[in-house]
């Protein structure tokens, strides 16, 4: 133990990261996003140009800083606003492919794809995940606790691909709380209602069964117009 540091049991930091580091990105926002309609593949609509700026403003952060020079690998989900996004970013990263895979994908949505929200309620009533989390959103589509299961799946997978590497992914802000649940340990029900900036950044470290949180809605702030 270091003279200046106090007792392991006293700290309120942990060590420095060696295991697995994922770094979820957030997509920039998206015309589902502002015009308040289901964003599956029908009704994403890819980046406005308020999340194109939200990117371009985090990638020139990380041309600045240089810190996901160390990553080994990029993925993201299959629905345009990441791909955007992860295109976007590809400046502030090493030489990286991106690898594009459903199920990093928002919560799939069945036959509520490209609804308004109000439409989604009047033809299929919303779904109270707070008592049933089984219930999906639409017909056709995931309920809650199906999405938490094929996140935590992939995120497991992407983990053991990579062992002691740091993995860049971008997607989306339920996907984002799935492993945050994932990291605490939290049942598949839960909601944790969390407020994920687009564009932002959250990272997880993961060794053996340790799991832990490094960083949660780090973002770059836009430049004043």
């Amino acid at each position: 133990m270091s003279a200046v540091e106090p007792p392991p049991g006293f700290r309120t930091r942990g060590d420095q990261p060696t295991g697995t580091r994922l770094l979820l990105v957030r997509h920039g926002e998206a015309h589902c996003n502002a015009r308040g309609v289901v964003g599956g593949p029908l009704g994403c609509g890819g980046l406005t140009d308020l999340g194109r700026r939200q990117v371009h403003a985090l990638c020139d952060r990380l041309v600045y800083s240089g810190e996901l020079g160390e990553a080994t690998a990029l993925y993201t989900s299959v629905l345009p606003r990441a791909i955007e996004t992860a295109t976007l970013l590809r400046a502030g990263l090493p030489a990286l492919s991106p690898v594009e895979d459903c199920d990093l994908c928002e919560l799939h949505p069945g036959e509520a794809d490209g609804l308004t929200w109000q439409e989604l309620v009047d033809r299929f009533g919303a779904p109270d995940w707070d008592k049933d989390p089984d219930q999906p959103l639409a017909p056709g589509g995931e309920s809650w606790t199906q999405f938490y299961e094929r996140c935590v799946g992939a995120l497991e997978d992407i983990v053991a691909r990579h062992e002691g590497e740091l993995v860049v992914l971008v997607v989306h802000g339920g996907v984002i709380e799935q492993a945050m649940k994932l990291v605490e340990g939290r049942a598949a029900g839960v909601r944790l209602r969390l407020n994920t900036e687009n564009a932002s950044m959250t990272e997880l470290e993961f060794k053996g069964d340790r799991r832990r949180l490094l960083r949660y809605n780090d973002r770059a702030p836009l430049a004043a117009e």
